[in-house]
């Protein structure tokens, strides 16, 4: 792991010019609550909307942060990432929208609906294995193919930066908030969020939410250094790949506290919202609400921002459904 010396920490500055530029290319996603939710927890939740982002998910921000960000001699020979999913998905937005290449590289166990939509943007993928060692392996040979901008799909402070916009809307579309809790796998939403709370509101407790089967966040801020597991199953896609330097960078010096959630406590979450809320989530996006009905006592009298994360969700495929 390299010394946070020698990586480029993003600052407000960044996520302030990152607003700027990507504002013609996202929505500014809207903050829903529910009565429902608020008896059943004791706290007032303010649920922001990135499934209703463009590409379906918050992922699009500091994708175009990073497209839009570089310069046209770098654009020229377009961009490349691995993925699960929502980075390739957004990655290839924003590429589409500038008008240059994008490759990117995804475990062929990717929901079929995130494959698509990335084909529908014009991306190209090449397909590894579901594990972490797999993915960068194949990634290592499609960038010296293309020779693309690599755009990492959490671990690249533009990215950082981009996903730290999120919470400037939240706190801009809320009237005080006590705590803010996200998903957490590679740390690109919750470094945004520290990065942005940290600066515009430090009184506000920042919390992460991870499934009890890919809890190497939880396990490596218990120990106070990166845990990595190479393949964890979970319903929760977006939640397998590993912390990396930069956004243990954040994790560890401003996330409260880390809560994780058993598999069937997520899929609950996940049918509650839809059957209560009418709005489409995915698996990953209940981790959050799972973790706040396990831990009530936690939250309960607090006005808590809950960030849920994208919308991309293969329906013909839901985790409830009997196959």
């Amino acid at each position: 792991m390299k010394d946070t010396a020698e990586m480029y920490i993003p600052t407000l500055e960044d996520m302030l010019a990152a607003h700027e530029r990507i504002k013609p290319h996202i929505h500014r996603t809207p903050v829903l609550t529910s009565s429902y939710f608020n008896d059943l927890t004791g706290a007032e939740l303010f649920f922001k909307c990135e499934n209703f982002q463009k590409a379906g998910a918050f992922k699009v921000r500091g994708a175009s942060n990073a497209v839009f960000g570089l310069s046209e001699v770098d654009a020229a020979k377009g961009v490349c990432t691995h993925s699960s999913g929502n980075h390739a998905l957004s990655l290839s937005y924003a590429a589409g929208r500038r008008g240059i290449p994008c490759n990117v590289v995804m475990p062929r166990t990717a929901p079929e609906a995130k494959k698509a939509a990335v084909r529908g943007y014009g991306g190209t993928i090449t397909e590894c294995e579901p594990s972490t060692s797999s993915r960068e392996a194949v990634f290592a040979e499609v960038q010296a193919k293309t020779g693309g901008d690599f755009v990492h799909p959490y671990n690249d402070p533009r990215v950082i930066a981009g996903q730290g916009t999120c919470s400037r809307e939240l706190l801009e579309q809320t009237d005080g908030l006590d705590a803010v809790i996200a998903p957490i796998g590679g740390g690109g939403m919750i470094s945004g969020t520290c990065l942005t709370l940290s600066n515009l509101a430090p009184e506000v407790k920042i919390y992460a939410a991870e499934p009890e089967q890919a809890d190497d966040a939880y396990r490596s801020f218990k120990a106070g250094h990166i845990i990595a597991d190479d393949a964890p199953e979970t319903v929760a896609d977006g939640l397998k790949v590993p912390l990396k330097d930069l956004t243990w960078h954040f994790v560890s010096n401003h996330v409260t506290d880390i809560f994780t959630a058993s598999e069937q406590e997520i899929i609950d979450a996940m049918k509650l919202t839809w059957q209560r809320m009418k709005i489409v989530m995915e698996p990953s996006c209940a981790v959050p609400l799972a973790t706040i009905l396990k831990n009530r006592d936690v939250f309960a009298g607090e006005r808590v921002g809950v960030v849920i994360t994208g919308g991309n969700v293969d329906l013909d495929k839901l985790p409830w459904m009997k196959s």
